[in-house]
């Protein structure tokens, strides 16, 4: 019952965020500059103002805006989230189409960084731990720096010049080969290819997060007196570090994770751009430059509800591994 009581408090707090988001993006994006029906007019080829006009009131821009923020809301819950006016197809079917697209590549950036970056961040802690070949605590150290500190878009731009220009190893642009008509494992293997390059890129930049969480974390933990203990009844080294050290160390981890997997979503806008990979990314920076505000809030509205699901699976998560934390709250609440 606690548990339960704790995932509805959750889900509610989780439905206000959404709510309160969806409310902000529709005034932000009346507030950006440019009206969509003179873009479309524009395109047609018939810019007077009788055209545009025409435009406005076939897509409901005539209305208040209160008006139009409320027909929007009254959408949002029936899961109609508008019609594209640039591609003329019902906005969530377009987000439908690109959404696995930008899992299939967030999930591998994620996973990438997340397991090297924790393995680097364990290795630098060792080493500084036992004080032994301290040089790879610096080496190690160094790189993270260097990965936090360089551009994704200069990371994308250079793997695509080395790794597809120069050498020819992997292909530069697209989820897969233009006319291959690959089926089966050929065309998972294809798709494999295409994704190393984006999903290095992006992961690269997060995992030197996770390097230096891990290690700071680590040797936090090490200096604790539980830890003191164990090392002074003769436990090994490497049983320190995996029973009592790394357990412990990965708490603040997996909190951190939670957040950066929400901004993988960001970070995924410009790695799609760069590599042309055909995801709600790539979709947003194209909606942005046509003017075409309802794909815009629609993309907006799963990416906001992608980051609410995220953290919340991990203050769920958190929960299962730590329940002295929702323990402590309801105990601080009933005081």
């Amino acid at each position: 019952m606690k548990f339960l009581s704790f995932l509805l408090s959750r889900v509610g707090k989780a439905l206000v965020v959404v709510l309160g988001v969806v409310i902000i993006n529709f005034f932000l994006i009346r507030l950006a500059p440019g009206d969509p029906a003179a873009v479309l007019a524009g395109q047609a080829g018939a810019g007077d103002a009788a055209y545009v006009e025409q435009l406005r009131v076939a897509f409901g821009l005539d209305k208040p805006i209160l008006t139009q923020l409320m027909l929007y809301l009254k959408g949002v819950v029936q899961l109609d989230l508008g019609f594209s006016y640039r591609n003329h197809v019902p906005v969530l079917d377009l987000i439908v189409e690109r959404l696995p697209a930008t899992f299939l590549l967030m999930s591998c950036a994620f996973v990438f960084s997340i397991v090297l970056g924790v393995f680097l961040g364990v290795v630098a802690a060792k080493a500084r731990y036992r004080n032994k070949r301290r040089w790879i605590d610096s080496s190690v150290m160094t790189g993270a720096l260097l990965l936090y500190a360089t551009p994704l878009f200069w990371l994308s731009l250079m793997g695509i010049l080395l790794f597809s220009v120069v050498l020819g190893w992997l292909p530069a642009f697209g989820m897969e080969t233009v006319g291959a008509a690959l089926t089966g494992w050929a065309r998972a293997g294809d798709i494999a290819q295409h994704l190393i390059l984006p999903t290095v890129t992006l992961g690269c930049f997060f995992m030197a997060v996770y390097v230096r969480l891990t290690r700071a974390s680590m040797l936090e933990v090490i200096g604790m007196d539980f830890v003191k203990t164990a090392r002074a009844k003769g436990v090994s080294p490497g049983r320190v570090i995996r029973a009592h050290v790394l357990r412990n160390a990965l708490l603040p981890v997996i909190t951190f994770a939670g957040i950066q997997l929400g901004q993988m979503a960001g970070g995924a806008v410009l790695t799609e751009t760069v590599f042309a990979w055909p995801g709600i990314g790539r979709l947003m920076f194209d909606a942005l430059l046509q003017r075409d505000y309802q794909l815009l809030l629609g993309i907006f509205l799963v990416t906001s509800i992608m980051v609410v699901v995220f953290n919340l699976l991990t203050d769920v998560l958190y929960r299962l591994i730590d329940p002295r934390i929702g323990a402590g709250a309801q105990q601080g609440a009933s005081a």
